[in-house]
């Protein structure tokens, strides 16, 4: 990766909709080339997908909390239920699995506190869940920051 593709994937990260003529003129080459860099960026998996930020609360979808999760074990099955289970609940936007005195780290949209309710209940039925620590949002400071590219070393790692 050189310093067109890193620039290619910042100008991409502000602004998904840029065509290739306009990409290629702010990284200073002609559409193809600028097209087939793109293309192999998106072959290598560095680029994963294009989607559209929407705004949360013009859409009612203004409450945002961050819930960790305690699992009562860890065997693989159990695991496997839970990962599964959470990747179907749309409120869930991500879910980490993180180190210390929790398991997982749940970022969860809801419209408001009874729809979030009705999601923790639905959370607390999964029999391998053990506690649920939840902390509301307030503001948000920082949303969808772009990834810092400067020190990015692409790996060839499927994982």
């Amino acid at each position: 990766m050189d310093r067109i593709d890193r620039h290619l994937l910042a100008l991409l990260q502000q602004d998904a909709r840029l065509t290739s003529h306009q990409l290629a003129e702010r990284v200073g080459l002609s559409p193809s080339p600028c097209a087939r860099r793109i293309r192999r960026l998106e072959q290598q998996r560095l680029i994963q997908r294009y989607r559209a930020e929407l705004d949360r609360e013009r859409l009612g979808l203004g409450l945002t909390v961050f819930v960790h999760v305690k699992l009562s074990r860890h065997q693989d099955a159990l695991v496997e239920a839970f990962e599964a289970a959470v990747a179907d609940m749309p409120e869930v936007i991500e879910c980490h699995t993180v180190s210390g005195a929790f398991d997982y780290l749940l970022q969860i949209v809801s419209a408001d506190l009874k729809g979030y309710e009705r999601w923790v209940r639905q959370l607390q039925t999964l029999p391998m869940v053990n506690t649920v620590d939840s902390s509301f949002a307030i503001r948000a400071v920082k949303r969808a920051g772009a990834l810092d590219l400067r020190d990015a070393r692409p790996t060839d790692d499927d994982s």
